[in-house]
């Protein structure tokens, strides 16, 4: 059984990239030019990119090329490739799943780098005092996620890998607050999020880690570009992954102050931020042929489960030259 509290994605990406354009006034090609010189337009979501953009490394290593950078913040990564899809930025992040749900709408995506695997930042928790002890308990069970995500396919994999089928357990397809908020009533059994949210149940309402994808599934973070941006200006891109992975390295080495800065990008205390860190993998670079293969795997999975229209071949979406 399937329960729906939340709008459709279409309309979530339609209010978003509508506030995102209000708000920018971008409605240019996907390489703007100024009178000085090109511009760079990163979308980001509050996150590491969210840490360039306040030290500014990304403007000095651009500023020799004639590069300026624009920022635009956007709440999901959904919104984020629907404003590239109009050409209104020229990079930015997201989850391994908007981009296959991008790609079969017709968007012209390049994956332009990706994480290392992080699989212990998605987890299925439940309540302290559950009875639920192990992923076969899950049967039966309301199980709260957001539809189409990373985590929608870290709950096929992990029930697959348990002997179980999807069908096993009640979807019930809810954004993270509104199913933190159904969690902390009882209105679910079970909840499948990410970092730093994880993090915030486990602190915050005591939550339990029943499994995390470690195993299971990979759970990379991607970067994207437009195919026409990626195929005039690589070394910009190049640029971009160089400055992200110099983020990876610091933080990896410099924990508590990492989880300083990000606490304050996120509105989170530093205890959760440190929890999240704590089991986080670090490194950013290109993405191969093999990440790629990854993301057949889990757009091939989509498919299946008649999420999306029609199957993809990822290749279309490679960087140029791969």
């Amino acid at each position: 059984m399937t329960h729906r509290f939340s709008p459709s994605r279409r309309q979530v990406l339609a209010t978003g990239i509508a506030s995102g354009l209000l708000a920018t006034g971008l409605a240019s090609p996907a390489w703007a030019q100024t009178s000085t010189g090109a511009v760079l337009r990163v979308g980001h979501q509050k996150g590491w990119l969210s840490i360039i953009k306040a030290r500014g490394t990304l403007e000095k290593r651009l500023a020799p090329l004639g590069v300026k950078v624009t920022w635009t913040e956007f709440n999901a990564g959904p919104v984020q490739l629907e404003a590239l899809n109009v050409g209104s930025i020229d990079f930015g992040d997201v989850g391994e799943a908007p981009p296959i749900f991008a790609q079969a709408a017709g968007a012209p995506l390049v994956y332009a780098g990706a994480t290392v695997p992080r699989p212990a930042l998605e987890a299925v928790i439940v309540p302290s005092g559950s009875a639920i002890r192990s992923v076969a308990d899950l049967k039966g069970k309301r199980v709260a996620y957001n539809k189409g995500s990373n985590v929608h396919y870290f709950l096929v994999k992990l029930l697959e890998k348990h002997g179980l089928k999807y069908a096993d357990v009640q979807s019930v397809f809810l954004a993270p607050a509104d199913a933190r908020a159904a969690f902390e009533k009882g209105a679910v059994d079970a909840w499948i999020i990410w970092d730093p949210f994880l993090a915030s149940a486990q602190k915050t309402l005591g939550a339990r880690i029943l499994a995390d994808a470690t195993g299971v599934v990979n759970n990379r973070a991607y970067y994207f570009s437009s195919r026409d941006f990626a195929s005039r200006h690589p070394e910009v891109l190049r640029i971009a992954v160089e400055e992200i992975n110099a983020i990876d390295r610091w933080a990896s080495k410099n924990k508590d102050a990492a989880a300083t800065e990000l606490s304050a990008v996120l509105g989170l205390d530093t205890s959760i931020t440190r929890l999240y860190l704590d089991r986080a993998q670090f490194g950013t670079a290109p993405v191969t042929r093999e990440i790629l293969a990854e993301q057949q795997a889990i757009a091939d999975a989509f498919f299946d489960l008649k999420l999306i229209p029609k199957k993809l071949n990822l290749l279309h979406a490679a960087p140029v030259g791969l």
